[in-house]
């Protein structure tokens, strides 16, 4: 199943998590969680995310939101 404009997906190329913002020509772009730069994947390289996966990297992203904000962490 291909992924619509909305769907959350990793790319299996370098382990990202995104949102599908567009399709331009042959590629999907991604934006990340938390916002930020999109990035092109190739459709056959990203994996529909389940709901539960998709909580678990939006709770990671606020974490790491958070460790930033308060100067912790790497």
């Amino acid at each position: 199943m291909e992924p619509i404009v909305g769907s959350t997906v990793r790319d299996l190329s370098s382990s990202r998590v995104g949102v599908v913002m567009a399709r331009e020509g042959p590629f999907l772009q991604l934006r990340p969680l938390g916002g930020g730069r999109e990035w092109d994947a190739g459709p056959d390289r990203v994996q529909l995310l389940t709901h539960a996966e998709v909580l678990s990297a939006r709770v990671a992203e606020l974490n790491a939101r958070s460790r930033k904000a308060l100067g912790i962490g790497g």
